[in-house]
């Protein structure tokens, strides 16, 4: 019934592209920085577009899905809208970061550590694991 492919893939997808942790385009001054911890309003657009591609090519394209149960034969849009709002919203720095320097909660700083990226990612599995698998937010197309 459940299909957690989405998930995965969009956590997975989460992690490696959260600006900062491996790389960061634009950076400041360069066109790539690798592993800068920081970010940027650019480079959160630039990562969320390519956030989108893969994780359309992997849930849509490719149809990368672990069902437990009864599958879907249609296109679900559904899973990669939900990932791609929470990508922008739980970029770590963006609109706030968890744990902060010295600090619980900082907002709007533009900085991400390991730390952060580890509790925003597991926000992130949390709130889509909801709205994809609990709540079965599904957009089919033909």
């Amino acid at each position: 019934m459940a299909d957690w492919g989405p998930v995965v893939v969009a956590v997975i997808l989460f992690v490696l592209l959260t600006p900062g942790l491996l790389f960061q385009i634009p950076a400041r001054g360069r066109v790539v920085e690798f592993g800068n911890m920081h970010a940027s309003g650019a480079s959160i657009l630039v990562h969320t577009i390519i956030y989108f591609g893969l994780n359309t090519i992997f849930t849509i394209a490719i149809r990368f899905h672990i069902y437990t149960g009864f599958s879907q034969s249609m296109a679900d849009w559904g899973p990669v809208v939900v990932a791609v709002i929470l990508f922008v919203l739980l970029t770590p720095g963006l609109l706030f970061q968890i744990p902060a320097r010295g600090r619980v909660v900082e907002f709007g700083n533009m900085h991400a550590s390991g730390a952060s990226i580890l509790v925003h990612t597991i926000i992130y599995f949390g709130l889509n694991t909801i709205f994809t698998i609990a709540i079965r937010f599904h957009i089919y197309t033909g």
